[in-house]
């Protein structure tokens, strides 16, 4: 709204010092500043809500080590993570971009689903929450929703001609280029390799003459798996005080990254990758979401006085994947968000296993003490700190290792 009024006087009235809100960067640095205050300063207030209404966390006797402390912790933190993300984004953000809008929605969707999980585990008193179907449901009507908008909404358009660009060129040149074209494509990147683009549409080639205009075909349900399969793996992280809250805003931060040289002409020019117009705006939304996790992690750290609960982990791991399907980065997520693929992974290996050996062997037995995969390093004795931190650690690595490849090809 803030920009709004900004934009109006200084287009209109021409009031000095009102055009610096055109700025993406400063924009963003106000966007993070007011998310952080907020998380920080109402996140308390949101607490002593929730602990007068006796949201407290019913803890399952798992035999890990400082288990029962956290017994009537309040959860559905992720309401300050919301809270603090979106107002910010409200003030600063062109609401009227194609791709904040995706993210808001986003937001209030996977939070409403996380939301109705956690008051039926608290409220009802079912520790089994919502349905699995219901959330899968859920999951996959957004997928379905933002699959639609990313590929027949005439505001989302490339233009992977960036290398053509007579942006560097010595003015005492005279070459006639063609006319840049912006496109619908569902092009996306591949990471490490030199000619890194690759079509979704291709995969329909077998087909003939025509096969793009099937395209969504495919580019529908890769998004719709996409979704569901990183929201899950946040879900599966947020288990240790600190840990998704931590990792998600390593991976949210390189993200950004991607997200602001990718809606620049000029740097996307330099780098030779796919330039995404008004993608940029989407660096404000992602300044206040990293905003709201560091200022949560003030409260959820160890010892955690509140947790974020299926409202914050779900909304997280939402958001992380519609960034990286928007910035064309999706097959980045499984590097970036390594963290994710391990925890979940472990699950499933856990799982598999465990039914394959009582199968053969009539016991089941198991690969790990306990999964996922940061409570076997519970079980074998390390502390909940230690493992976080060590955890932010590869996080780290992670993001440098998925920035590195807009030069490593």
């Amino acid at each position: 709204m803030l920009y709004y009024l900004f934009e109006y006087l200084d287009k209109t009235l021409d009031v000095p010092g009102t055009g610096v809100f055109q700025y993406i960067t400063f924009r963003s640095a106000l966007a993070f500043l007011l998310s952080l205050l907020l998380s920080t300063i109402y996140g308390k207030r949101i607490i002593r809500f929730l602990q007068r209404q006796q949201v407290g966390e019913t803890v399952r006797e798992l035999g890990l080590a400082g288990q029962n402390e956290k017994a009537g912790t309040p959860t559905m933190g992720g309401l300050i993570i919301i809270f603090a993300t979106l107002v910010p984004v409200v003030l600063f953000a062109k609401l009227h971009n194609i791709y904040i809008v995706l993210l808001i929605v986003t937001t209030l969707w996977m939070g409403t689903i996380g939301f109705i999980d956690d008051y039926i585990k608290i409220f009802k008193k079912d520790k089994e929450g919502l349905k699995g179907i219901f959330k899968v449901f859920g999951q996959v009507g957004l997928g379905l929703i933002v699959g639609i908008v990313l590929y027949f909404s005439p505001a989302v358009t490339v233009r992977t001609d960036t290398g053509k660009s007579d942006i560097f060129r010595e003015p005492t040149e005279t070459v006639i280029l063609p006319a840049p074209v912006e496109e619908k494509s569902t092009v996306t990147t591949i990471p490490f390799f030199k000619n890194n683009e690759f079509d979704y549409a291709e995969l329909l080639a077998w087909t003939g003459e025509g096969y793009e205009k099937w395209a969504w075909l495919i580019f529908i349900p890769v998004v719709i798996f996409i979704i569901t399969a990183v929201s899950n793996g946040a879900n599966l992280t947020d288990g240790i005080d600190g840990l998704a809250a931590g990792t998600s805003a390593i991976s949210v931060l390189a993200l950004g990254i991607f997200t602001f040289v990718s809606g620049n002409i000029i740097f996307s020019n330099y780098l030779n990758i796919m330039y995404i117009p008004n993608s940029g705006e989407m660096t404000v939304f992602i300044a206040a979401f990293v905003g709201s996790l560091i200022g949560f992690l003030w409260y959820n750290s160890y010892p955690a006085s509140v947790f974020m609960g299926d409202t914050g982990s779900l909304t997280i791991g939402g958001i992380i994947a519609v960034l990286a399907i928007a910035v064309r980065k999706e097959m980045l997520i499984p590097l970036l968000c390594g963290i994710f693929l391990v925890e979940n992974f472990s699950v499933v290996l856990q799982v598999s296993y465990f039914k394959y050996t009582k199968k053969r062997f009539g016991e089941g037995r198991r690969i790990f003490l306990m999964s996922p995969l940061h409570h076997h390093y519970q079980k074998k004795g390390y502390h909940e700190s230690k493992i976080v931190t060590r955890f932010w650690i590869v996080a780290i690595m992670l993001a440098i290792l998925s920035i590195v490849t807009l030069k490593l090809r």
